[in-house]
């Protein structure tokens, strides 16, 4: 069966199609397969059939509703009869084309006049060489096509800078480690103003000095700077990691340290100028006013050295450099001790204060070169896409996290203020319990430490479930070790405090004091742990919040109060009460107000293992309380309760289905393990030296 030509020019859409056909008088390579005539070597007449198309389709290969039209005695035959000689016709073929429906469209040929150039053959099935020709471009493929950017990109962590949890692993354990031998020297550095002073007014006279380097600790290095340097860092190297010419940390760098180390000099100025007032408002009944004086003068250096050291620490960690900052306690303790041992004897106390003076300097020498290190890191010059500025600091911002920090650290102010009114050594009894204490909570907020950075810079990516996700965790797991440090505070202060400062002018009495408050102040420590993580959460995302300031307001208030009415009937354990009730306060009211503003962490969920791990806590702190109590010396007491603290809190945590405590368990399965065999094969290598030895001597 033959097919009806189609002259109408239209494509396999029906419409117009450009034409292809080569200048008159050539002839197409493509129209002839390999190995065929040219038309003009053939007899007149005569076509060959294998000229056609491989992908012309039979007309009987149609249906009916779409049969072409009769054709012309012309034709051409299709490739699969045999060719025959066309017979002339008497009428020539029709010009027009026949109706065909729009969903399907057969082309159909018209045979060429011999010695005329063949058409390209419309075909279904496009040559291997060359496309058969469209009605219009086809769009380029997609996978092809190269994908538009995004303003808002959310890569994988490796790719928008956020480090795997191996690296935050062990970058956790290396803050932990310097932050234990930071706190280690911390004890030691008691210990020498223990031994030097006793726990009298010149120790007193001391540590209302003291007063001006705890508060900067707080507000310039661990609290207020990082709680709005990092989210501000961290969002500038998302910046740089995007590209573009300037470099948003050097910019923020730039911006903000000039002006900052100016209010650092200007308040460390102020300070030492008014620090006979600032003693008077601090300590009213302090017996020697003019030695706390000295000591303040001293210690107001600090408002400059420990702001341009938290400002190292916060760029530092928002590049993921942690062993730097962590060090800075190090330096700084052993220059407070190194200071106390050459000057003690001709100072005074004045030693220690001169002490802080030199270590928070050294502080910041410590870190400069790190700091400038990463700095010099040139950025990516692709083109930047508009964003808002990430090289400014938002004042509302800074006040937030300002006020915030100084009601938190006005706690040690009211507890200052309160045992002044004692007799003396009350202020000495308090400031040692807190600091042996607090060393649980301060081990428990490193890996949180560590995760702010990774928080921050998640929210900045806009990666709010990974923030969420790495919050809950790092609040569980910050709960767990400061309730076991907790458990094992209460169950052996006394031992504890007997074994650390009963020497030289520290007493029995001293001790049996700094115990019993030491079990008050633990107390809390799962109230200030979650403060200081909570707060973390709130400040990440670098916008201005007040619910952190209010819910610390409240609690200053409640501490207030409680004090207050405590101090005459309870001493320095009715102060110590007060701590941990006003922060207990304040930790419930920023679980209750975390929502979509700040990190939607699941409250129920974390109250929940919260609560099984303060079950655990109590049954462990009453268990190695009965075993320290049974044994005198105090090392024996502290290597009993403390097995028996991990022991019962492990074992009942898991029975309670403590989260943390299930792999927990499985890991100290491993550690132990690992060490049966370690001591099986240092055993067996001993036995082997010792035989050849002993054969040796023989011979």
């Amino acid at each position: 069966m033959s097919t009806a030509p189609d002259t109408s020019g239209k494509g396999l859409l029906g419409t117009p199609s450009p034409s292809h056909a080569p200048p008159p008088g050539t002839q197409p390579s493509h129209a002839l397969p390999s190995g065929t005539l040219p038309a003009d070597a053939l007899p007149s007449g005569t076509l060959p059939s294998h000229a056609l198309p491989s992908a012309t389709l039979p007309a009987d290969a149609l249906p009916a509703e779409v049969q072409p039209s009769p054709a012309p005695p012309l034709a051409v035959t299709p490739p699969h009869a045999q060719p025959s000689a066309p017979q002339p016709s008497a009428t020539p073929p029709s010009t027009t084309p026949p109706a065909e429906p729009p969903s399907l469209k057969v082309p159909a040929t018209e045979p060429a006049p011999l010695g005329t150039p063949l058409p390209e053959p419309p075909s279904l099935k496009a040559p291997p060489t060359e496309p058969a020709p469209l009605k219009t471009p086809l769009p380029e493929p997609a996978p092809l096509k190269a994908p538009a950017p995004n303003p808002t990109p959310q890569a994988p962590p490796s790719a928008s800078g956020l480090p795997s949890n191996g690296f935050l692993a062990k970058a956790a354990l290396v803050t932990a480690a310097l932050s234990v031998a930071g706190s280690l020297l911390g004890l030691g550095r008691d210990q020498a103003l223990a031994h030097f002073f006793g726990a009298g007014t010149d120790t007193d006279a001391f540590l209302v000095a003291w007063t001006v380097p705890e508060m900067a600790a707080t507000l310039l290095i661990e609290d207020g700077l990082a709680f709005f340097l990092v989210p501000a860092f961290s969002l500038a190297l998302a910046r740089r990691a995007q590209g573009g010419d300037r470099d948003p940390v050097r910019a923020l760098v730039a911006a903000s340290l000039p002006r900052m180390s100016l209010c650092f000099a200007a308040a460390a100025l102020v300070l030492a100028l008014t620090a006979p007032w600032v003693v008077a408002v601090l300590a009213p009944g302090l017996p020697d006013r003019a030695l706390a004086v000295d000591c303040t003068r001293l210690t107001a250096t600090c408002a400059l050295s420990f702001g341009l050291a938290g400002y190292c620490s916060a760029a530092l960690r928002a590049h993921q450099r942690f062993t730097v900052p962590a060090a800075i306690y190090v330096v700084y303790n052993a220059a407070i001790i190194g200071t106390l041992v050459v000057l003690a004897g001709q100072w005074g106390v004045r030693a220690a204060a001169a002490g802080v003076a030199l270590g928070g300097a050294l502080m910041v020498v410590a870190q400069a070169p790190s700091l400038w290190w990463q700095l010099r890191a040139r950025p990516d010059t692709r083109p930047q896409d508009a964003r808002p500025d990430a090289t400014r600091l938002m004042t509302a911002v800074i006040w937030t996290v300002l006020l915030f920090a100084l009601l938190r650290q006005s706690q040690v102010l009211i507890e200052r203020f309160l045992a002044s009114s004692l007799p003396g050594g009350a202020i000495s009894h308090l400031n040692y319990a807190q600091k042996v204490a607090q060393m649980p909570m301060a081990l428990s907020l490193m890996l949180c430490t560590v995760t702010f950075p990774v928080v921050a810079r998640a929210l900045a990516d806009g990666q709010l479930e990974r923030a969420r996700d790495r919050v809950e965790r790092d609040v569980v797991l910050a709960g767990c070790v400061v309730l076991l440090g907790a458990a094992a505070v209460i169950a052996a202060a006394y031992p504890l405090s007997r074994l650390l400062f009963e020497r030289g002018a520290f007493t029995p009495q001293d001790t049996a004091a700094t115990a019993s408050v030491m079990r008050v102040y633990s107390l809390g420590l799962l109230g200030h742990t979650l403060v200081g993580a909570l707060a973390r959460s709130y400040f990440s995302a670098g916008s201005v919040t007040w619910a952190p300031v209010t819910a610390m307001g409240i609690g200053i208030v409640m501490t207030a109060g409680l004090g207050f009415l405590t101090v005459g009937t309870w001493g320095v354990h009715g102060i110590a009460a007060a701590n941990a009730a006003g922060i207990c306060l304040t930790a419930v009211l920023l679980l209750h107000g975390m929502g979509p503003r700040t990190v939607p962490v699941r409250t129920r969920r974390l109250v929940a293992q919260l609560a099984r791990l303060v079950l655990a806590a109590a049954a462990a702190a009453t268990a190695g309380a009965l075993c320290a109590d049974a044994v005198g010396p105090p090392v024996p007491a502290l290597v009993l309760s403390g097995a028996v603290v991990l022991v019962t809190f492990t074992a009942v945590g898991r029975a309670l289905g403590a989260a943390p405590l299930l792999p927990a368990t499985a890991a100290l399965a491993r550690t132990a393990g690992s060490l049966v065999r370690a001591t099986r094969s240092l055993v067996s290598v001993l036995g082997t030296v010792t035989r050849k030895l002993a054969s040796r001597h023989v011979r």
